[in-house]
């Protein structure tokens, strides 16, 4: 008989997707031996409230309204769910559980889903529970915005019987706040045929033309939410100390967008940005492709599927090595011991970043062999059937064990 896994997740297919509800995905599809379930908000009105998605049956809760666009999910009332879900999602996995009897929960991020987590661990001590660190927010900014909820904030690490991390700096997050076991390192993977797949000249030549680049143009590119966190404020900073020829291509969207397309016009530089919003999904390689160097000084970063994506394809990568970004972006000068992947610079200094543009632009060679290493990193560390197989055997197996 298959083993029963309750997932805990804010959010899910088919609609307003990230990296952790990716993860989820990738990862329940190659675990075929395990039967997952899911309570999750719903959001939308016009999607079921029990479907089964890939390996998942997911149960949805929480207000809804119809098709509504990411704005929406921040106005009222959309916007209580996420503090709704913490106690909806408890009430409902608990009436789930006398149904299907659990041999574990899982839940995707301890801001949120460590609530009701731990609500449900209450009362069912002997369900084994693994929380999963994907935040990319900082640890001291997710704190504070828990602090109503504190003790049962605090009981999601304390009553875990096993954490993963998407990085080191997570795991070392989780022991602060009171894990006392040891985190398991299971990093997010990318889909690396996808972005290094290549494609016929003509494909990026109309990217390049979309995109108005010229001979001897350089574009650096950033696939990032708009917000505070991905400093690409920094990167607009920089441009004025680079020479007219450097463009600055902005994929994503994010509160922040107004903000930040005022900063190129304080600047001048219109021109010179361009915010092209979501980009699809299989789209991506070839933006990257058409461009020449990626970036994202994020202010903080649990892990960052970005970078290692831009590593796929093959772009030089300028980063800070804030949270988990230091766990596969290794510096020359700031990194002796380690093969060379990227280019470090400290966080809000656009200045750093602007030298980091100007050593790629000069060193072609250094470029290429870079380039390289980073993206034999990818290929041997960042595959979801490695990742996918870690979860399994280094989480799940050993807890279903111990039952």
């Amino acid at each position: 008989m298959k083993r029963k896994v309750l997932i805990f997740s804010l959010a899910y297919y088919p609609k307003h997707v990230g990296g952790a509800e990716v993860a989820i995905k990738e990862k329940t599809d190659r675990m075929p031996d395990i039967e997952f379930h899911m309570v999750t908000n719903r959001f939308d009105s016009t999607l079921p409230t029990v479907e089964q998605i890939g390996n998942v049956l997911v149960h949805r809760i929480g207000i809804a309204r119809p098709s509504p666009s990411m704005a929406e999910l921040r106005r009222w009332p959309l916007h209580l769910n996420k503090l709704l879900f913490q106690f909806l999602a408890a009430w409902k996995a608990l009436r789930l559980h006398r149904k299907h009897r659990y041999d574990c929960i899982w839940a995707m991020m301890a801001h949120s889903c460590g609530v009701p987590a731990a609500l449900f661990k209450l009362f069912h001590p002997r369900v084994s529970y693994v929380l999963e660190l994907q935040e990319g927010d900082p640890p001291e900014y997710i704190e504070r915005r828990m602090l109503p909820l504190w003790p049962l904030f605090k009981s999601a690490f304390t009553s875990a019987d096993a954490v993963s991390a998407i990085s080191t700096f997570l795991g070392r997050w989780a022991k602060r706040r009171g894990f006392p076991g040891k985190p398991v390192l299971v990093p997010n993977a990318v889909n690396v045929a996808h972005f290094s797949q290549e494609y016929p000249a003509r494909a990026i030549d109309e990217i390049k033309d979309r995109l108005g680049k010229k001979m001897g143009d350089v574009f650096i590119i950033t696939t990032s939410r708009l917000v505070h966190k991905n400093a690409l404020d920094d990167v607009i900073r920089a441009l004025p100390l680079l020479s007219e020829n450097v463009h600055f291509i902005i994929l994503g969207t994010g509160p922040l967008e107004k903000e930040l397309k005022l900063l190129v016009t304080s600047h001048g530089l219109q021109k010179r940005v361009q915010f092209l919003g979501q980009i699809e999904h299989d789209e991506l390689p070839k933006y990257l492709k058409a461009c020449d160097i990626f970036t994202r000084p994020s202010r903080s970063e649990g892990m960052g599927n970005s970078f290692v994506e831009a590593m796929a394809a093959g772009l030089p990568v300028i980063a800070t090595q804030e949270g988990g970004i230091a766990d596969f972006l290794f510096d020359q000068t700031r990194d002796p011991d380690k093969p060379v992947t990227g280019w470090a610079v400290d966080k809000d200094s656009p200045e750093q970043i602007a030298e980091a543009v100007k050593d790629i632009t000069a060193h072609p060679e250094k470029v290429r062999a870079v380039v390289a290493t980073a993206k034999a990193m990818v290929v041997e560390k960042y595959d979801w059937d490695l990742v996918a197989k870690d979860m399994h055997e280094k989480v799940f197996v050993p807890l279903f064990g111990r039952g």
